[in-house]
């Protein structure tokens, strides 16, 4: 089944075109992984998809429903979450507060100002569930700008999983992190199950690591579409984000 479809996305910034004739599919549960050089339009592409920008042209497709001119929120709330580049958490608040703010986000008693959010037991059950299982419910009680930064970038993962998407959307999952904190982000990824994900990443580790099929992307442009192995010795791709040249 067909979870997201694009077709002919288009994004310009005045005579700059960040996004030309974009088109792809994401089938149910699949993870596909979108790289390409700074400046390829990928960072870009999240923000059309996810309603944060309009695309100059272009049609976006969530499970057969026209998206593309649909606010951020009603995207959430057919089941399309988002975790972003550079952290987005309340700093002050507890690991615990933030996952059940975001879950509080997705109930019809979010407007329901007078109501304790301790009444609501099912948030905390599933905050439970998000947070042990990305290793996180022991420290529920600490203040987010007390836990490390790789506990922060699972934090909203735990945060974009505990909506229960159908399509989740990781800009760079692995940023900032150490080599050992990359290996549990992968590990997380892989663990995913009946989640369609489509990831951002340039750390390759994780690209190869987690990906079952990848677009590879330079100047706003898809330039090659495959398998891993079939990414990983595509001579176009070579040139482009790797950096070797075509042998001649």
């Amino acid at each position: 089944m067909e979870a997201l479809r694009v077709e002919g996305l288009c994004r310009q910034f005045g005579g700059v075109s960040a996004l030309r004739d974009v088109t792809f599919s994401v089938q149910s549960g699949e993870k596909v992984v979108i790289i390409g050089p700074n400046g390829a339009g990928k960072t870009t592409l999240f923000n059309v998809l996810n309603g944060q920008m309009p695309p100059t042209a272009g049609r976006i497709y969530l499970y057969g429903k026209d998206i593309t001119n649909l606010p951020t929120y009603d995207r959430f709330q057919l089941g399309q979450s988002r975790s972003f580049q550079i952290t987005t958490l309340f700093p002050r608040l507890t690991v615990l507060e933030n996952c059940l703010v975001a879950l509080q986000g997705k109930q019809p008693s979010r407007f329901h100002m007078v109501r304790p959010l301790t009444s609501y037991r099912e948030l905390f059950t599933k905050a439970e569930k998000s947070l042990g299982a990305v290793a996180l419910w022991e420290k529920r009680d600490e203040r987010v700008q007390n836990i490390s930064y790789g506990e922060q970038r699972r934090l909203e993962i735990a945060i974009s999983l505990a909506s229960e998407p159908k399509l989740l959307l990781l800009d760079e999952p692995s940023a900032g992190l150490t080599a050992g904190e990359s290996v549990a982000i992968v590990d997380m990824i892989r663990n995913l199950r009946d989640i369609t994900t489509l990831i951002v990443a340039h750390d390759m580790d994780l690209v190869f690591g987690v990906a079952e099929r990848i677009i590879a992307m330079h100047y706003g442009e898809i330039i090659a579409q495959g398998t891993p192995e079939e990414i990983r010795i595509n001579p176009r791709v070579r040139e482009v984000y790797m950096g070797m040249e075509e042998a001649v």
